[in-house]
């Protein structure tokens, strides 16, 4: 009988040591399982940070390009109100011409 009762405390290690095992292996998975999922995500972020920075950049040059157009704009306004666009539009689409003006056409 001294065989029998050491035999069940070394069963009950191995069975034990068996479950520690499998813990140790489940846990181990779901880590793995983690860091893969956590690498995906990542690199799916980087992805949409680069098309991110390339469309903040692309926004950044069209807001220049409407800055510029709009101090053009301004400036046509106040050119718009001067006498020497008067006597631009004056000239151009009613032909008027100041009385000491000669006009040469080309035949």
């Amino acid at each position: 009988m001294g065989r029998t009762e050491q035999g069940r405390p070394r069963r009950r290690q191995k069975k034990r040591m068996q479950r520690h095992r499998r813990s140790v292996l489940a846990v181990s998975a779901v880590v793995l399982l983690l860091f893969v999922v956590i690498s995906a995500n990542s690199v799916s972020l980087k992805a949409k940070e680069e098309h991110y920075r390339a469309q903040e950049m692309e926004l950044e040059e069209q807001i220049e390009e409407e800055k510029a157009r709009t101090k053009e704009i301004e400036e046509l306004s106040e050119y718009v109100g001067t006498d020497e666009y008067v006597e631009d539009v004056a000239k151009e689409k009613l032909g008027l011409i100041h009385e000491n003006e000669t006009i040469f056409k080309a035949e």
